[in-house]
């Protein structure tokens, strides 16, 4: 039987250099992040003398690229892991993947393996959607690993010899997690110039939800006051930071509104459980709306909700 196994190749505008992933979404257990393993494959008695070095590169834009005038720019690029991969350094040599194994014996000699790891509490991958007026590189983190060939690990290396492929470090939240009770809440509102309360509680189904799953909210109002209600909204509301420039907003990512069981008259109870299903097709035109990263011709999700290891603050998770 044979098994097909897909890999992600990118080479050099020149052609003298290859770079091979075994995948591009990589991602964040919270206790460890799957590492960045390929195969580069150099053309033989090209480099002559020279050295191919790797980088694990993140760009975080905060501005508008098309605002950027007299150098000044809205984006930070920081390199989070590095290394010489052609010839490779004399010492302890990283076990090989599965997928490494196979493209050593698929490509030949050639070929060499490397392995980039993501720095804890690294941010995940994010993009906030663009509206249909923005030309310029979406705001968010986005992630590279890029390989060129130069002198030493100084050197810029030249656009022909260099090649970077687009990458997305995304988090999943834990299978296992101990939940004493249900997510719930309790509002009350009061009228200025009329005695008595509305009391609105809901409460989830669950506390964790995937890409795709319906959210469950059991609605329970007590009509405690003199007026009546006569519409019931429900939204789903996304909230991001942008640690950066200490921006905050939020976003309506799903949304409900019936008149089932209206009015609910003084004195009078309601209870009804309502399902909204939040999904990035649904806002495709929503400018601000933030995405698990975006590669080219790549359907994304929703930005999940950013977890943090237990003892670590949320304010070193930068990013999101």
């Amino acid at each position: 039987m044979v098994v097909a196994v897909k890999v992600f190749k990118k080479t050099t505008p020149n052609g003298k250099v290859t770079v091979y992933l075994s995948k591009r979404d990589f991602i964040d257990h919270l206790t460890h992040t799957d590492p960045v393993d390929g195969v580069i494959v150099v053309e033989d008695g090209y480099l002559q003398g020279r050295r191919v070095f790797g980088q694990l590169l993140t760009v975080y834009r905060y501005g508008r690229e098309e605002d950027e005038v007299m150098g000044v720019k809205f984006s930070k690029e920081m390199v989070v892991a590095s290394d010489q991969l052609v010839p490779c350094k004399k010492g302890e040599k990283q076990p090989l993947t599965p997928i490494q194994e196979k493209l050593m014996k698929k490509v030949g000699p050639n070929a060499f393996p490397f392995t980039f790891t993501f720095p804890d509490m690294s941010p995940c991958s994010v993009t906030l959607q663009p509206g249909e007026d923005d030309d310029g590189k979406p705001l968010g983190v986005e992630y590279f690993v890029k390989c060129y060939v130069g002198g030493n690990e100084d050197d810029k290396g030249h656009k022909r010899s260099t090649v970077q492929l687009a990458i997305k470090k995304l988090q999943f939240a834990p299978a296992s997690r101990s939940v004493s009770r249900l997510p719930s809440s309790l509002v009350s509102k009061g009228f200025t110039f009329s005695s008595g309360k509305i009391n609105l509680e809901v409460t989830l189904d669950k506390d964790v939800y995937y890409h795709g799953e319906k959210i469950g909210a059991n609605l329970m109002i007590s009509n405690n006051s003199r007026k009546q209600v006569r519409n019931i909204k429900v939204y789903v509301v996304q909230h991001c930071e942008v640690t950066m420039v200490n921006a905050q907003f939020s976003k309506y990512v799903a949304s409900l509104e019936t008149r089932e069981g209206c009015p609910i008259t003084p004195g009078a109870s309601f209870t009804k459980v309502v399902y909204l299903v939040p999904l990035a097709s649904s806002n495709r035109d929503r400018r601000g709306v933030a995405l698990d990263g975006r590669l080219k011709d790549d359907d994304a999700n929703l930005a999940s909700s950013t977890l943090v290891p237990e003892g670590k603050c949320p304010i070193d998770a930068i990013g999101k």
